[in-house]
């Protein structure tokens, strides 16, 4: 009997995720999603009765036997490369992301991601996989800014201009009392320049990665564009909002890498709103061909 919430591709990623639970942890978990209707003799018949009366993938990941570190070794078997970090529901994002087809696994190499590609000519990248590619980046780049925190808990990986083509180019806007605006050119400075507002700023950048909080697009010049918004915050007070645009090159000599070339930072603070003003859920305005719009034509020189 095949479940009528589960397509037959989740099923078999369902099954093979379920596996990795301990037979007690399993038949615990049948009890709660059959509530006590079924009681299975095998591991088998328990996965079988989960997957039947699971109405759709959310629903059973979501479920609290269902451990984070279950899911964060699934998506590690299947090498789909996510923060250790991470929360359980990037983690549910990630796997149904995978199931549906929109996310190909990655490697990683220093820092830099590259994208694994179905053929080696591939030149063009269909939306998904750019979006994919968006994703696993924020996820990676904000993980390790935020772990320089000088209460963060360190990144084993190492923060600084290798991630940045030479040329790198970070514009910096930000809105508090009065309106400032920052530029800096070189790996180094526009490296440094990030590392101070989490080091010595003391500020916390979080990413909304759903919804319209993330949009990526690709340039007919082969520029990545990952705009994400997000909120930005000081001990425990959310101080405004962001606005952060990267452009990402892809390097000519080490196959599937990109580094950052373009970082446009934009963030607005809680005391620069008109009175009365909430702070909404951070989004990207931009639509991904206007992104494209908007760098047309950038120094891709490298």
């Amino acid at each position: 009997m095949a479940s009528l919430g589960l397509s037959e591709r989740e099923q078999a990623g369902c099954r093979e995720l379920l596996e990795l639970l301990e037979t007690e942890e399993l038949l615990a978990l049948t009890d709660t999603v059959t509530n006590r209707l079924v009681h299975p003799e095998s591991r088998q018949e328990a996965i079988h009765a989960i997957l039947v009366y699971s109405q759709s993938v959310e629903e059973l990941l979501k479920r609290r036997k269902v451990y984070r570190e279950i899911i964060f070794k699934y998506l590690a078997a299947q090498e789909i490369p996510v923060p250790p970090s991470a929360e359980k529901h990037l983690l549910i994002d990630r796997v149904k992301q995978y199931w549906s087809g929109q996310c190909t696994t990655h490697a990683w190499d220093s820092g830099e991601r590259k994208p694994h590609t179905e053929s080696h000519g591939e030149r063009q990248k269909s939306s998904q996989d750019i979006h994919a590619l968006g994703q696993v980046f924020c996820q990676w780049f904000f993980e390790l800014l935020n772990s320089q925190h000088p209460l963060a808990v360190k990144s084993e990986e190492r923060w600084g201009p290798q991630h940045f083509w030479e040329n790198a180019k970070m514009k910096f806007r930000y809105n508090t009392l009065e309106k400032n605006r920052e530029e800096y050119v070189g790996a180094e400075m526009v490296s440094l320049r990030l590392l101070s507002l989490v080091k010595e700023e003391c500020l916390l950048f979080n990413p909304n990665l759903h919804a319209n909080g993330l949009k990526c697009a690709m340039s007919p010049h082969g520029l990545v564009l990952v705009a994400v918004a997000g909120t930005v915050h000081r001990d425990n007070t959310c101080l405004g909002i962001f606005e952060l645009i990267f452009g990402l090159i892809s390097c000519p000599i080490r196959e599937n890498t990109w580094k950052i070339k373009v970082v446009n930072l934009k963030i607005v603070g809680q005391n620069a709103l008109q009175p009365g003003m909430q702070i909404e859920e951070p989004s990207i305005k931009y639509e991904p061909n206007q992104l494209q719009e908007l760098y047309d034509g950038e120094d891709l020189t490298v």
